[in-house]
């Protein structure tokens, strides 16, 4: 058994990804290889997913949810860093730009489609408020903390914070986050478990043996080289990215944009498939996990490295920024609040994300 599983695709593709990476790192890359490690960024995606979800199948929810979320965020804060160091001046708001833009995606992108998903399969999509609520309710406390505030203090000019005001929103921001972990995984960990749309709530996974401790150690270490490869090859298409932007007119945020959509693409695979199977709690679990994990993690890593970055750092939004988290934050209040939703809510979170892209490329 151990043979077969090793035999197939999502163990060879990371691996082949990240040979790839090592071949091309710090190149310069014509357009056919451009080509041909997208498609291997494509794959090792792929890969990660599978990955994940073996290990969430062997651990179980709410665990599963937030073994892709933290790493994910972790990979992404070192995408963050390591172009914030080679891009100079230009990369002062990419860290603002990347979290808002995980935050957009996951709270419009991935809920709405996955409460679309299970909408049209099953009429009405069900999940436990409470849970989903208390969730939703940190994720926008951090981001106002972390994205809005910088915009209206007055120690320092410009939308950032001082020292010791982006210390304490780092520490803020780490806090809140730990404590949701805490409640999600130990006191009201049934606030976090799969509903069905008949109410009847899952512990276990039903469909299937959960897979061996050593298949899913496998795949956890397979997990952590795909998205290591994910964000490694991205990097490595990041300046044929960069140059596309710039010949199209586009402005500089966008590069975060695209940053965040390559990154979160394998929870957002995930969650469709768990919204498939009737798990949209599951699927909600990692929307509002990722985007709690991009900024409780995100902006405490970034504050440390500001300590060998040279220059400021912008986290503050702009006012069309803060008018589009306003909306998704009272627009995703009244979606959470019944633990009911049918397409008209997936499908204004889906318009939401969609006037976030064409406004982040036409500002």
């Amino acid at each position: 058994m151990i043979r077969s599983y090793l035999s197939r695709w999502t163990v060879y593709v990371p691996v082949i990804a990240v040979a790839a990476l090592i071949l091309t790192w710090g190149r310069d890359l014509p357009p056919p290889i451009v080509v041909l490690v997208g498609a291997l960024l494509a794959g090792a995606v792929l890969a990660a997913v599978h990955h994940a979800e073996v290990v969430a199948h062997r651990v179980g929810e709410p665990y599963g949810s937030l073994v892709l979320a933290v790493a994910v965020t972790i990979i992404e804060v070192a995408l963050i860093v390591t172009l914030m160091i080679s891009g100079g001046d230009k990369t002062q708001a990419l860290a603002r730009d990347t979290v808002f833009a995980a935050v957009m995606i996951t709270l419009n992108g991935i809920l709405g489609l996955s409460l679309l998903v299970g909408a049209l399969r099953r009429h009405v999509a069900v999940f436990n408020s409470e849970g989903t609520g208390g969730a939703f309710a940190t994720v926008a406390t951090i981001a106002t903390l972390s994205l809005v505030l910088p915009s209206f203090t007055t120690s320092r000019p410009g939308p950032e914070f001082s020292p010791a005001q982006l210390a304490f929103a780092a520490v803020a921001s780490l806090g809140l986050y730990l404590l949701f972990v805490t409640v999600q995984t130990r006191r009201h960990r049934d606030y976090f478990l799969p509903i069905t749309t008949a109410g009847k709530v899952i512990d276990v996974e039903e469909h299937a043996d959960p897979p061996t401790t050593r298949q899913a150690q496998t795949s956890l270490g397979l997990l952590l080289v795909a998205l290591i490869a994910v964000v490694g090859l991205a990097k490595s298409v990041s300046p044929s990215i960069e140059s596309a932007v710039a010949a199209a007119g586009m402005p500089q945020a966008v590069v975060g944009v695209v940053i965040a959509l390559l990154v979160l693409l394998p929870e957002t695979i995930a969650a469709v498939r768990a919204a498939t199977r009737d798990r949209i709690q599951t699927s909600l679990n990692l929307a509002l996990g990722s985007a709690m994990a991009s900024i409780g993690l995100t902006i405490p890593a970034i504050a440390i490295a500001m300590i060998w970055l040279d220059g400021p750092l912008l986290l503050g939004l702009g006012g069309t920024q803060m008018v589009l988290l306003a909306l998704t934050v009272a627009v995703g209040t009244l979606t959470v609040v019944p633990g009911r939703a049918n397409v008209l809510q997936g499908g204004v979170h889906i318009g939401l994300l969609a006037v976030f892209l064409f406004l982040a490329a036409s500002p």
